[in-house]
């Protein structure tokens, strides 16, 4: 008497390319986010049905939640805060348009291996370098190369 497995696949979800962060620097300080998923858009932050890591960050003050940077923002977005350390699969979208992750806010980042859309610019990196980056009172620096 036998049987057989079937395996389904679940979703679509690729690995996530962390080739970004040049050193291990940084990972053991990575802090924990609560993201607010209406911040970011289908077509522009997660067109492969996830949202990837190295996106640049910014909390929102109102509700201590945190979105996409945005430099126009008045939310306090405008104020990049770190990248996004670890993917958010958006498939379904998760329930009341939150997701758990981390932040990646002290060490290296290579720029040019940042995914598409990460929405660094020159006043993020002003705001994450190594002069300015403060997460929860504590002094953070990002390098890019």
């Amino acid at each position: 008497m036998g049987f057989a497995l079937q395996f389904a696949q679940e979703a679509a979800f690729q690995n996530d390319d962390k080739s970004w962060i040049r050193r291990r620097e940084g990972l053991d300080d990575m802090m924990g986010v609560t993201l607010d998923l209406t911040t970011f858009t289908l077509a522009t932050h997660y067109p492969n049905g996830f949202i990837p890591s190295g996106m640049v960050l910014g909390k929102i003050t109102a509700t201590g939640l945190y979105g996409i940077y945005l430099p126009a923002a008045l939310d306090g977005r405008q104020d990049a805060r770190g990248h996004l350390a670890s993917a958010v699969d958006m498939t379904p979208v998760p329930t009341a348009n939150k997701a758990v992750s981390t932040l990646f806010w002290r060490g290296t980042v290579r720029e040019a291996r940042l995914p598409t859309n990460h929405a660094l610019d020159a006043a993020a990196k002003v705001d994450l370098g190594p002069t300015s980056a403060i997460v929860d009172g504590q002094h953070g620096m990002i390098r890019y190369e």
